[in-house]
């Protein structure tokens, strides 16, 4: 951060959407993007939408997303320099450990991770959006990392595995630069498909820890509140009509603060999850099954909606994201083994598939490694 160009703009703070910026239906979508997942990168880059300040080469904000991914990760001759051209200098990360600070501590993390993966492939599952070329582009993109660990990381020697993790970055892009992101790459999950122990590489790593961690009260604070509205727009902007921002704020509230009612009221009985650290199931009884396993542990989690935006309409359904962050302690026995009596900070991001104002898909990601590491220092302390 410290040779800034004082004469390139910034654009922070971020600005939150309004309802009038969420798009009412799928002419600008992945499924549009991609003929429905028949190929990755079409020929035909999709109808053209106002991106003022973009490289012309982009024709709309999906297009931007998916080609700046494949163009720095993935082409023969992968461009992860480009990262300088589509993020700013002055970019905040909020990612599994805390708070990454500009465009140069984003491409070293990215020579890191191509240099343990080489072959590594980011596979883009959905791009929800939301906002324009004036206010910024919301995008939250759950992408699919596939590769070999072939190179030395900071997680110690190559190990000759195969990982298929889930990663869901949550960004705001102007002029063609991603300024601000919040992205959780299911680290949990990588280390086990890597046979890595996460309790023995929590203690390994609490001793000499990846940058930004342990976050302070004020990345905390700022990592719930950049780019949430003041006031959710249910409130702000009352609707009739079924309305995404109050259903998604409602269900998470009912969900992991209160009776669970929700499940039966809001899901189908045969709900497809996927989330963090491999989890993979379908059904209703599994999915309050893993609730119950994390509010055991945390029997004081309160949690909060930070953030919900939504792309879609009555007759063709919806898809919705909704981040979150929850604190609480470490006062029940079970998956985080005994009792560590932490106080603990835990934030996430949920994509879901609705039709007919009932959740039929989610896709869910938060900190776990991170809680994980968070119990082990607190034990250490004992």
């Amino acid at each position: 951060m410290a040779n800034i160009n004082p004469n390139r703009k910034s654009f922070h703070p971020a600005k939150p959407l309004t309802r009038n910026h969420m798009p009412s239906d799928f002419s600008i979508s992945l499924d549009q993007y991609t003929s429905n997942r028949s190929v990755r990168i079409p020929a035909d880059f999709g109808p053209s939408q106002a991106l003022s300040g973009f490289d012309p080469s982009y024709k709309n904000i999906v297009d931007y997303i998916v080609r700046i991914t494949h163009r720095i990760w993935e082409t023969d001759k992968r461009e992860v320099e480009y990262i300088g051209k589509t993020y700013s200098e002055d970019s905040r990360v909020f990612d599994d450990y805390g708070l990454q600070l500009g465009s140069k501590k984003i491409i070293s993390d990215t020579h890191h991770t191509t240099g343990a993966f080489p072959d590594i492939i980011l596979d883009a599952e959905e791009v929800i959006w939301a906002g324009d070329d004036i206010i910024g582009f919301h995008t939250s993109h759950l992408t699919r990392i596939i590769g070999t660990n072939t190179g030395k990381s900071r997680y110690g020697d190559p190990k000759e595995k195969r990982i298929s993790v889930m990663v869901i970055a949550n960004c705001i892009a102007l002029e063609n630069e991603i300024f601000h992101e919040h992205v959780l790459y299911n680290t949990s999950a990588m280390l086990q498909q890597l046979d890595i122990d996460l309790w023995e590489e929590a203690e390994r790593l609490i001793k000499d820890p990846p940058a930004g961690w342990p976050r302070s009260n004020e990345v905390w604070l700022d990592l719930r509140n950049s780019a949430s509205p003041k006031k959710p727009l249910y409130l702000s902007e009352p609707s009739k009509d079924f309305d995404p921002d109050k259903f998604a704020r409602d269900i998470h509230n009912n969900i992991w603060n209160g009776d669970l009612s929700a499940l039966q009221d809001c899901y189908v009985d045969n709900l497809k999850f996927e989330g963090t650290t491999n989890r993979l199931f379908e059904g209703l009884n599994a999915y309050k099954s893993y609730v119950q396993t994390i509010r055991t542990a945390f029997p004081d989690l309160t949690l909060q909606v930070d953030e919900v935006y939504w792309m879609g309409n009555e007759h063709d359904g919806w898809l919705i994201s909704a981040r979150w962050s929850a604190e609480g302690t470490h006062l029940g026995d079970g998956i985080y083994k005994k009792p560590s009596n932490a106080s603990c900070q835990l934030w996430g991001i949920t994509q879901w598939r609705v039709s007919s104002g009932v959740i039929e898909a989610e896709w869910q990601l938060f900190n776990e490694f991170d809680l994980i590491m968070q119990i082990t220092k607190a034990r250490k302390k004992i």
